[in-house]
C-alpha cells in the first residue's frame, strides 16, 4: 500500500470515529485546530485511538444508564399492574357486597311494608292532616295571638319516616288549641299595621276565628302574626254592632257581625260602593234626575198638605152650616147668598162659574207633578243609552279582555235607570194622592151646588 493511500484511509477512519460534538467544536475553532494538527502519522493514529476509547466509554455509560432506567421502569410497571389487579379484586368484592345489600334492603323493605300494614296509610294521612292544619293555622287570625305553632307541623308534614310520639302530640295539641280558641271572645295585645305602613301595638278583640276589632274598627289578619287596618270601614250598622261589642262587659248578650269565610266576605263588602258612590256613577243625568225628584217631592208635599188643610176646613164648615171663612165652600155659598137670580138656570150658571174659579187653585202644580213623574224615567232611559255608548266605546278601544274597563258605562246605564224609576214611582203615587184630595174638594163643591139648586127649585 502506498503512503498516499494509507493517509487517505487513516483520514476516513478518523472522520468516522470522531464524535459529532468534537466535529462542531473543531468547526467553531478551526484556526486553533489547524495549529494543533498532527505532525506525523503516528500522532494521528494515537489521536484516533484516544477518540475511540473515549467514545466507547461514553457509549458504555449511556448503555448502563439506559439499562438502569429500563429496570426501574419495569419495576414501576409491575407495581402499577399489581395495584390495578388488587383494585379490580376489591371492586369485585364491593360490587358483590352491594348486590347482596340491595337484595337484603329489598327484603327488609318488603318486611317493613308487611309489618306496617295499615299503619303506612295511617302515617300518610297524618302527614296530610299536618300539612292542612299548618295551612289553616297560618291563615287563621288566631295566630295573631298564639304564635310559633306552624313549625312543628311543617316538620311533620315534610317528614319521610315514621312520625315520633312527640310529633303526633304536637299535632293533636295544635288542633285542640285551634278548636278551643275558635270558641273564645278574647282581648289581647297585638300588632296592627297602619295604612301608612307603620306598626302599632294595641288591644285587639277577637271573636273566634271570624272577626277582629280594635278601637278604630274592624281589622284584617295580614299574616306573620300581625293585623292590618282596612282601607275603609263597613257600613254604619256593622260599625254600631262593633262598638257594642267593644263596650261589652260580659253580662249581656250582644249581636256582632262575623265573617265565616275568614275575610273573603269582608273584602267583598268593602268593595261594594256606598250610596254616594252609587249616585256618582250615574253622572250628570243621574244628578238631574235627583234634582227633579227633590223638586217634585217638594211640590207634592206642599199640595197634599195644603189640600188636606182645605179639606178639613170644608168638612168643618159643612158640619157647622155657616157660610163664613175663606174656603172654597164658603165662597160658593156666598155666591148663592149674594145672588139675585130669579130662575134655576141663572143660579146654576153662577154656581158653576164659582166652582170653575175654585178648581185652578185646587189643581195648581198637579200637572207639573205628573210631568216630572213622566220625565224621570225618560231621563233614566237617556242615561242608559249614554252609558251603553260609553261601554261600546271602551270595547272598541280596549276589547273585551278586561271587564273593569266596561264597568263605568254599564254602571251609569243601570244607575240612571234605577234613579229614574225611584223618582217616577213616588211622584206618581204622590200625584195620585194630591189629585184625589183635589177631586174630593171639587166633588163636595159640586154636591153643595147641586143641593143649593135643588133647594132653590123647590122654593120656586
Amino acid at each position: 500500500m502506498t503512503l498516499k493511500s494509507l493517509l487517505v484511509s487513516l483520514s476516513i477512519c478518523a472522520a468516522m470515529a470522531l464524535p459529532v460534538a468534537a466535529q462542531d467544536a473543531n468547526q467553531g475553532a478551526s484556526k486553533t485546530a489547524n495549529q494543533n494538527d498532527a505532525q506525523s502519522l503516528q500522532q494521528l493514529l494515537d489521536r484516533v485511538r484516544a477518540g475511540r476509547v473515549t467514545d466507547s466509554a461514553e457509549f458504555a455509560a449511556r448503555e448502563a444508564e439506559f439499562r438502569k432506567n429500563r429496570d426501574r421502569q419495569n419495576a414501576l410497571l409491575k407495581k402499577i399492574q399489581a395495584d390495578i389487579a388488587r383494585e379490580e379484586r376489591r371492586s369485585e368484592r364491593l360490587e358483590k357486597t352491594f348486590n347482596q345489600n340491595e337484595l337484603k334492603l329489598a327484603e327488609l323493605e318488603g318486611l317493613l311494608n308487611e309489618r306496617l300494614g295499615v299503619f303506612g296509610e295511617l302515617f300518610g294521612i297524618v302527614r296530610q292532616v299536618a300539612g292542612e292544619t299548618r295551612g289553616q293555622i297560618e291563615d287563621s287570625l288566631i295566630s295573631g295571638e298564639l304564635r310559633d305553632r306552624a313549625g312543628p307541623l311543617d316538620e311533620l308534614a315534610k317528614s319521610k319516616g315514621l312520625p315520633a310520639i312527640a310529633q303526633l302530640e304536637n299535632l293533636w295539641f295544635a288542633m285542640q288549641q285551634e278548636m278551643t280558641a275558635q270558641g273564645e271572645v278574647k282581648r289581647f295585645s297585638g300588632e296592627v299595621i297602619n295604612l301608612d305602613g307603620t306598626v302599632r301595638t294595641t288591644e285587639v278583640l277577637r271573636v273566634g276565628p271570624f272577626t277582629a276589632l280594635t278601637d278604630d274598627g274592624f281589622v284584617r289578619y295580614a299574616g306573620d302574626h300581625r293585623f292590618a287596618d282596612l282601607g275603609r270601614q263597613p257600613a254604619a250598622r256593622f260599625g254600631d254592632a262593633a262598638d257594642d261589642l267593644l263596650d261589652w262587659d260580659g253580662d249581656e248578650i250582644v249581636g256582632v257581625p262575623i265573617d265565616p269565610s275568614r275575610g273573603a266576605l269582608l273584602n267583598l263588602l268593602l268593595q261594594m260602593p256606598t250610596l254616594g258612590e252609587r249616585i256618582n256613577q250615574g253622572g250628570l243625568v243621574g244628578y238631574i234626575i235627583i234634582l227633579l225628584g227633590i223638586g217634585g217631592i217638594g211640590i207634592a208635599i206642599e199640595r197634599i198638605v195644603r189640600l188636606g188643610g182645605i179639606a178639613r176646613k170644608v168638612k168643618a164648615q159643612m158640619a157647622s152650616g155657616q157660610a163664613t171663612g175663606d174656603t172654597p165652600l164658603g165662597r160658593v155659598w156666598a155666591v148663592y147668598q149674594n145672588s139675585d137670580a130669579k130662575d134655576v138656570e141663572t143660579l146654576e150658571l153662577k154656581l158653576d162659574d164659582a166652582i170653575l174659579k175654585e178648581i185652578p187653585p185646587l189643581e195648581r202644580n198637579l200637572s207639573l207633578l205628573k210631568l216630572l213623574a213622566g220625565v224621570a224615567p225618560l231621563l233614566g232611559l237617556l242615561g242608559t243609552v249614554t252609558g251603553m255608548i260609553l261601554t261600546f266605546q271602551a270595547i272598541t278601544l280596549f276589547g273585551t279582555g278586561d271587564p273593569k274597563l266596561m264597568a263605568g258605562g254599564i254602571s251609569q246605564a243601570l244607575i240612571t235607570t234605577v234613579l229614574g224609576l225611584i223618582v217616577a214611582i213616588p211622584l206618581l203615587l204622590l200625584h195620585a194622592a194630591a189629585a184625589t184630595r183635589s177631586r174630593e174638594i171639587v166633588q163636595i163643591l159640586e154636591e153643595q151646588a147641586t143641593g143649593i139648586i135643588a133647594t132653590f127649585s123647590e122654593k120656586k
